[in-house]
């Protein structure tokens, strides 16, 4: 459920606004949606106002349970995610929804596949729907995300939704910014679960066998539920949904909600990981636009054994920090 609008807090207060700023900014942390939709557009476009929204919303942090639902491609993630986004709201709770979407080859704007299988909420004021282009980053989540998590978080909503484009064994960066984390399977998993298991598996605080009226499903069921009994830690709940037909959905949001109560929500999660990128970004920003004969030189020098490679790495970090930017 949306918050009501709150008095102005002095500049010096938590979360206050301050005065030099787009005057849409109190509406956002008042739950407006036209609001929302602009902050985030900042957010997610590292715009001028994006520098502000971020600074608005300090100490607004913390409300929202953030649950990522990640799993192969071809689980019906879509879909599930969909139908949890349903039953909440069945529970009166007010829900963002953060699809991260593959970018498409041609303008990098989200191919918005996520958002056209969960129409059936665009009508509904408690759900608010936003599809990311994961302009090739790599880990499953667009670079902006966490920012756009934020931001929902600031906004008053109860629960948000993160869907990943799609998982492999690296792919595990929803296990920093998500408070409960979903895998989602398909039946039939087989030997592949051997070739996962070292990856999404591990990262997982729910397991579900989606697609459940499928063959196989109460096989793959068992599989998940014998590999995470080996990893010596406490059990986690292996389930079977079908998103089509409802089965097991209200028994999914349970356990979802009952590791939320367990775990408090941890924005400084998503703010670690906010730092890595822009540190990230930066570095390749700046590894760019190095000469190409200062690279050449280091690059001779490990040829012809004058310079080692780890000592070459070390001079080219300390030529990018050199030419970075002072803050004033």
């Amino acid at each position: 459920m949306q918050k009501p609008a709150e008095s102005a807090a002095p500049e010096d207060a938590p979360g206050a606004v301050p005065e030099a700023v787009p005057d849409w900014l109190p509406a956002l942390l008042a739950g407006d949606r036209a609001a929302l939709a602009r902050a985030i557009t900042a957010v997610e476009n590292e715009t001028a106002d994006a520098r502000l929204v971020l600074q608005a919303i300090r100490g607004r942090l913390g409300h929202a349970l953030v649950v990522g639902f990640t799993g192969a491609p071809g689980a019906g993630k879509s879909t599930l995610v969909s139908a949890y986004v349903g039953e909440l709201r069945q529970r009166s709770q007010s829900v963002g929804v953060v699809a991260v979407d593959p970018s498409s080859p041609l303008t990098g704007g989200a191919i918005l596949g996520d958002r056209i299988r969960m129409s059936q909420h665009a009508a509904d004021p408690g759900v608010f729907i936003r599809s990311l282009a994961s302009r090739g980053h790599l880990g499953g989540l667009s670079r902006t995300a966490a920012r756009v998590i934020d931001v929902f978080d600031a906004s008053g909503r109860d629960v948000v939704v993160v869907e990943t484009v799609g998982t492999g064994q690296s792919e595990v960066e929803i296990a920093e910014i998500a408070d409960v984390r979903v895998v989602v399977n398909a039946p039939g998993l087989g030997d592949d679960v051997q070739a996962i298991k070292a990856g999404i598996l591990e990262i997982a605080d729910v397991l579900v066998v989606n697609k459940s009226d499928l063959p196989l499903a109460e096989r793959s069921a068992r599989q998940l539920a014998a590999m995470t009994a080996q990893r010596g830690s406490a059990p986690v709940p292996v389930l079977q949904t079908s998103a089509t037909t409802g089965k097991g959905i209200a028994e999914l949001a349970d356990a979802i909600a009952a590791i939320g109560r367990r775990k408090r929500p941890d924005p400084r999660a998503r703010t670690r990981r906010l730092l890595q990128n822009l540190v990230l970004d930066r570095l390749r920003r700046g590894l760019t636009d190095l000469p190409a004969g200062e690279l050449d030189t280091l690059a001779d020098a490990v040829l012809t054994g004058r310079l080692d490679i780890e000592a070459a790495s070390h001079q080219i970090i300390d030529l990018l920090l050199s030419r970075l930017p002072k803050q004033t």
